[in-house]
């Protein structure tokens, strides 16, 4: 039995162009892989609790001065 093909899945706001993007995808045990999609090899792996706690921390604005 073949594993099936790997869904990615990016933010609309990233644009069609399909560069530059962060891309998530959901594992069959539940975790969760990341990757940036113009380096589509490197992948990091996290818990589904651990994301929800990251992006808990972006809408609270904690990542900001990151970006401005």
């Amino acid at each position: 039995m073949s594993a099936s093909p790997t869904r990615w899945q990016k933010a609309q706001k990233s644009g069609g162009g399909g560069e530059n993007c962060v891309e998530l995808s959901l594992n069959s045990d539940g975790t969760v892989q990341i990757r940036e999609s113009d380096d589509p090899g490197r992948t990091i792996t996290t818990s589904r609790e651990n994301l929800a706690a990251f992006f808990d921390g972006v809408k609270a604005g904690e990542f900001d001065h990151l970006i401005s």
